[in-house]
């Protein structure tokens, strides 16, 4: 016979106390979104009480052609500035991990001060820095010496300068992920290569960024999600015609509740669960096709 074991009453209260605890921080982060999803199924302009269900916020956000034009300008940008940032940042972890040279210490340091200084101030820097190069674009412009395309050159805020600083603050995301996963790199992987024949190049492309590539994919996640929620950043650098979703529901939500937002709010939550749940099965699916 095999007895059962018995925690001690003070190990029994504090397993209770702690999964209390756990509790209450799951209903303080998922019971607003639970009623966020609720509500945009509300027949209610104020959404203060349920008055019925309805799909009618659904239809208007189908035809909301400001909201779907801002969701394309997000979009575009998020796809840029992670491919830019992939490129960046892959490489820039490559050199770091690869080669030693004078200052390492210092880059490395200053590679970790966009992901630490407030959003703010970036934003302001940003702005200021664009409003400078503009200024001294057109003060050159105004030499008669000056070739007639640079003449013509302008540079306004607009996709340009917010795929810029997303790309700013994105980037040391990816880099920090490959460089941590360089940690345990063999270096003799790169040197076999080269040994068989490869060039430099072909030992890094089909040695080194296969041994990168689940870090690469999780930065490039995590600038794809940094750059389509930010709002701070892209408020200072945007134009007119490059205003992002986040901007155009803070402006909106200034003025008062709309039910549209909590639908295309609930759109993102199941477009994230979903993916979510497909990143699961093919993780399972992967790991039942390596044991078999």
């Amino acid at each position: 016979m095999t007895r059962s074991l018995r925690l001690p009453s003070g190990l029994k209260l504090m397993n209770l106390l702690l999964g209390s605890w756990t509790g209450v921080v799951f209903a303080f982060l998922y019971i607003p979104i639970l009623l966020l999803i609720v509500f945009s199924f509300n027949d209610s302009q104020l959404n203060l009480r349920w008055e019925g269900f309805t799909l009618d916020w659904y239809r208007a956000l189908a035809e909301d052609t400001v909201l779907i034009d801002a969701l394309k300008n997000t979009l575009i940008i998020a796809a840029i500035t992670t491919a830019i940032s992939v490129v960046i940042g892959t490489v820039g972890a490559w050199l770091l991990y690869r080669y030693t040279y004078p200052w390492r210490k210092l880059v490395n340091t200053l590679i970790f001060i966009p992901m630490a200084i407030p959003e703010i101030i970036m934003g302001i820097s940003l702005l200021i820095l664009f409003s400078m190069t503009m200024s001294l674009l057109e003060s050159w412009q105004a030499l008669e010496w000056m070739p007639q395309w640079y003449q013509e050159l302008t540079i306004q805020r607009g996709f340009t300068t917010v795929i810029i600083a997303h790309v700013t603050f994105c980037f040391p995301f990816v880099l920090v992920a490959v460089q941590a996963r360089l940690v345990g790199a063999d270096a003799s992987l790169e040197e076999a290569a080269m040994d068989l024949g490869a060039t430099p190049l072909k030992a890094f492309w089909f040695v080194m960024v296969p041994y990168m590539l689940p870090a690469i994919i999780s930065g490039a996640l995590m600038a794809f999600t940094l750059s389509m929620d930010e709002i701070i950043i892209s408020w200072f650098t945007a134009g007119p015609d490059s205003q992002t979703l986040p901007l155009k529901i803070f402006a909106r939500v200034k003025k008062g509740l709309d039910p549209s937002l909590n639908a295309i709010s609930t759109v993102f939550i199941l477009a994230t669960a979903g993916l979510v749940v497909l990143s699961e099965w093919i993780k399972r699916s992967s790991r039942e096709v390596s044991k078999r």
